[in-house]
């Protein structure tokens, strides 16, 4: 007789399922399957099935299980999955991961790099999960199944749902069970199957007929030869239930009721067996026949779980390793326990619901004591409680009453999630903690859990939530809680409300906690409160409000410097820097300086990272530099900060825009953009819609440009920093593009007043440039206007002097000052070096007022835009060039068909087709009869070509025109 059944009965289509989801795999179409339904309903025979059949197929199977029994661990089956891939001798190299490869360190300490300090999002680490299928599956594609998931960390599932909607070109199958029962992970699975990103198989109850059929494969016999009897009580009493039929044969088996004798299997007395209890009396029935010690043995291990260490078990029984590992064995025999093969000296049971019916078996007070004891065995084993021992023995405390016991360990292991990142973890962990010690505890421990609670509930995103909590507070000061004490509450709080953008709660906090410090407050709370109020301060409606905080964060920064607080000064420090640029960029540079210095003083390399890019920016809006960028970024690459490193890519896809190169800004950007929308780095995906816009823009597509600042302001970019750069550097140079000056000035104009209700740390969207030259154009400033803009270090930055540049020109050409006005002019043309479309732009607005005023080389300047906007397809700046140079009386390019062909630098002298043509004869010494032959005019009209082709090019007479001509490549031979 087979204790199990051989073969899967009654889930043909299941089974069709599982072996089509792994054959895409191989093909590199990755898919999720979800398998649901009631414990013991065969979530985990199927699991089987597949795991089998992926090992046929060559591929690599990762196994990993949630916790039935006792705490939830954040990212447990994900750990318990992918530890096997850390034991295979052919394991994947991780530097294929770049900066992804120190977020598995959460998961797998030994993926972790030295300096690793940045606890990166969920996002980003199930990012570096499916990066790591991807890098497997080329070898080998890949099974992973999650199973038990029902009670699963919210970080867990928030992986789970990331990697089912980014499976599709992945090889790789993720395979998830879990219970029916209503809860998160059922909402997953069901959303994800809404949405077809996952096979939802929810698992009936088996019939009647397959039940006999289930019942037959398990002795070894056809489904006609099981006894009727037999067939119908299992029937009747297991309700279709796999695992139940399974235990209930096996009880009457190994209790003499079901007998196989010559003529096969026979019924020896009444079949009585009551269910739902079946089940805990099979458990029991074979417990017993362990003995007391035995018995006693797997009680002691269902407290600790569905798995569970020999070292534990033999410290909570004193047995010896040989006396254990008989009655492990015996359990092992039982079809109880079956050691947990990945790992060394852990065993488990065979199923969980083999756990919770010993569970029930014990008296309430024998599973506190053997919850106390067993709690005290873990905390001798383990004085630090790394990992999930923790939770593990809080929970175990819980079960053995010591509630003040357990919830200040539930409160560590709360902080430990937060400092991982964890924050749905946490926020469970510290919130069962703040309950349970409710007027429980002195005031000081649950103020600590409070302290706690309230960053991870921002972390959340549950802000309503951590708000409501102010009246604990109240509660605390009644209670005797200091005033000191109250007053970090409260600056906690004033950081929450800064998270969430609620600036007058903020205030609030922050008048509440000075109030309560008084006068004689020290620097630490000093630097703490002054670091939130300068934020705050940029975002509230005061007089200076960019003093104001620029005061604040100085005073912060000063005052962490005293205590010390590394962090606080660095953050602050970078701060004053960002204030800085507009004003003074020599004092950004040393601001991120000392920030850089206090990072590397105190070993924060991620802030000294983040000092180093905000300088690396700087130097960039500048100088136009990108070398110390690119340098950043493989730092960040290096270190594994994913947000610094795309937030350094975003920069570099606006440089290629700014600098013309339009097709790798796109592939650039577009590759940002999608990443940083899936990794939900909501800042960064506004920077890079931005970014796309601005090269709709500047290529005149306006179409796309207004689709993709609809898709900016949808996803929440008003009110956003970058939304003035959406007016300002893309829909106002889109206008003047098509020749609309007054809809540029429109455009500019709410660029100001976006950067009014939200000051900006960006400073390209006109104000410090492009608006200075529309202004000096049509006469709306003068030179003392123009002196009162550009006295801030903004109108300095590269990009900005192309424009500003350009616009001192205008203004000293129309005070006759022409020297100084082709001065400035050069001095904008060098600045525009690299961004060849504003450089032309300019050319082309300045040349009208040096037409009018009578300074310059408008026609040269003309001519030269007038042929960039032609091959760039912007036909209107063209025309608008030709139109001008009508008007001074100089030649106009004629675009024919054909003009392509002629030369840039003779188009650019106002050589036209038929000239080229003309030209190109020149070079091979022939007459004007024999030209005019060839193109078929007369040599009249050769002459006068030749003539015109002097001029233009300026050469003293025709042979020097013809060796002109063949300097410039093979003549045309007749």
């Amino acid at each position: 007789m087979h204790t199990r059944a051989p073969v899967v009965v009654g889930r043909d289509e299941e089974l069709r399922v599982l072996e089509r989801a792994l054959a895409d795999a191989a093909v590199r179409r990755g898919r999720a399957v979800f398998l649901v339904g009631e414990p013991g309903i065969g979530k985990t025979r199927l699991a089987r099935f597949a795991a089998g059949a992926a090992f046929e197929r060559g591929m690599r199977v990762l196994r990993g299980r949630g916790s039935t029994i006792g705490p939830i661990v954040p990212f447990r089956p994900l750990t318990e999955a992918l530890m096997s891939l850390l034991r295979a001798r052919d394991s994947p190299d991780l530097r294929e991961l770049g900066p992804y490869q120190p977020a598995l360190g959460r998961l797998v300490p030994e993926w972790g790099t030295d300096d690793q300090r940045q606890p990166h999002s969920v996002v980003v680490l199930a990012e570096a999960v499916l990066r790591l299928l991807a890098v497997v599956g080329r070898e080998q594609p890949c099974l992973v199944v999650l199973e038990d998931l029902h009670d699963a960390d919210a970080e867990t599932l928030a992986v789970v749902d990331y990697l089912v909607d980014n499976l599709d070109d992945v090889p790789a199958v993720l395979l998830v069970t879990t219970r029916a029962d209503p809860g998160p992970t059922l909402d997953v699975v069901r959303l994800a199957a809404q949405r077809e990103a996952g096979a939802l198989l929810e698992l009936r109850r088996l019939d009647e007929e397959q039940v006999r059929r289930m019942v037959g494969t398990c002795l070894e016999v056809d489904a006609a030869d099981v006894p009727d009897v037999v067939a119908a009580q299992m029937w009747a009493d297991s309700a279709g239930n796999p695992f139940v039929v399974e235990e209930m044969l096996h009880g009457l088996v190994n209790c003499g009721l079901l007998v196989r004798g010559p003529d096969g299997w026979q019924v020896l007395g009444e079949l009585r067996i009551d269910v739902p209890s079946a089940l805990v009396r099979s458990v029991a029935h074979r417990t017993d026949r362990l003995g007391p010690q035995g018995r006693e043995v797997l009680s002691a291990a269902a407290v600790l779980g569905h798995r569970f260490p020999l070292s534990v078990l033999r410290t909570v029984t004193g047995l010896d390793d040989r006396g254990l590992l008989s009655h492990l064995h015996a359990g092992v025999a039982a079809q109880l326990v079956t050691p947990d093969e990945p790992v060394p000296d852990w065993y488990a049971f065979r199923h969980p619901l083999t756990a919770e019916a010993l569970l029930a078996q014990l008296p309430p007070p024998h599973r506190a004591e053997l919850s106390r004891r067993t709690a005290d065995a873990v905390q001798a084993l383990h004085p630090d409680l790394p990992g999930e021992w923790c939770a593990l023995v809080a929970s175990l405390r819980l079960d053995a009453g010591e509630t003040a016991e357990a919830g200040a360990l539930l409160a560590e292991a709360g902080r430990r999630a937060l400092a991982d990142g964890a924050a749905g973890s946490a926020v469970r962990l510290l919130d069962h903690a703040h309950r349970l010690l409710a007027s429980q505890v002195d005031v000081s421990i649950r103020a600590d859990v409070l302290d706690s609670l309230l960053p991870a509930l921002a972390e959340a995103g549950q802000f309503e939530r951590a708000f409501a909590l102010v009246d604990a507070v109240a509660e605390l000061s009644a209670a005797g809680l200091s005033r000191v004490r109250r007053a970090e509450l409260h600056t906690k709080f004033a950081q929450v409300a800064n998270i969430a953008g609620r600036w007058t709660d903020t205030a609030t906090h922050v008048a509440t906690a000075r109030a309560l410090l008084g006068a004689e407050a020290d620097d630490e709370h000093t630097a703490r409160l002054d670091a939130v109020a300068a934020l705050m301060t940029l975002y509230v409606d005061v007089p200076d409000r960019v003093a104001s905080a620029e005061f604040l964060a100085r005073r912060a920064a000063d005052a962490a410097k005293r205590v010390p607080l590394p962090e606080v000064g660095c953050e602050t420090w970078q701060l004053l820097g960002v204030l800085a640029r507009e004003r003074d960029l020599g004092e950004a540079t040393e601001c991120f300086r000392r920030a850089r210095e206090m990072a590397e003083e105190h070993g924060l390399p991620i802030q000294g990272l983040y000092a180093a890019s905000r300088q690396a920016g700087l130097d960039w809006l500048a100088d136009g530099t990108s070398v110390e960028l690119v340098e950043a970024r493989e730092e960040a690459l290096r270190i594994g900060a994913i947000s610094v490193a795309y937030n350094v890519d975003s920069i570099l896809g606006l440089d290629a825009v700014l600098r013309g190169q339009y097709a790798a800004a796109a592939d650039k950007l577009a590759g940002t953009v999608a990443d940083t929308r899936r990794l939900q780095l909501k800042h960064l995906t506004l920077y890079g819609l931005m970014a796309q816009a601005t090269a709709a823009a500047h290529q005149g597509k306006r179409a796309e440009m207004e689709a993709l600042v609809g898709a900016f302001e949808a996803m929440g970019g008003v009110g956003s920093q970058e939304r003035p750069l959406c007016y300002g550097l893309a829909r106002a140079f889109c206008a003047l593009l098509e020749e609309d000056r007054a809809a540029a000035g429109h455009d500019l104009a709410r660029a100001l007043a976006y950067e009014a209700e939200a000051p900006t740390v960006y400073h390209l969207s006109g104000r410090h440039g492009l608006l200075l030259l529309l202004d000096a154009l049509s006469g709306a400033s003068d030179l003392d206007a123009y002196r009162s803009v550009t006295r801030s270090a903004a109108a300095g930055m590269r990009w900005n002097r192309v424009f500003a540049q350009s616009a001192l020109a205008v203004l000293l050409g129309r005070e006759g000052r022409e020297a100084e006005a082709a001065q400035a002019m050069r001095a904008a043309r060098d600045a525009a070096a690299l961004y060849p479309m504003a450089k032309h732009l300019a050319l082309r607005l300045v040349s009208e007022a040096a037409v009018l005023d009578g300074w310059g080389e408008p026609v040269s300047w003309l001519r030269t835009a007038e042929e960039y906007f032609h091959q760039a397809g912007r036909p209107a700046v063209a025309s608008a060039c030709r139109g001008l140079l009508r008007q001074v009386g100089a030649s106009v390019p004629q675009r024919r068909t054909g003009s392509d062909q002629v030369p840039r630098e003779l188009r650019a002298l106002g050589v036209t087709v038929r000239e080229f043509e003309v030209f190109r004869l020149l070079a091979g010494r022939l007459g004007n009869k024999a030209i005019a032959t060839r193109l078929h005019i007369s040599p009249r009209t050769v002459e006068k070509h030749v003539a015109s082709l002097i001029t233009k090019t300026a050469q003293p007479d025709r042979e020097s025109l013809s060796s002109f001509a063949a300097s410039l490549g093979p003549a045309d031979r007749p």
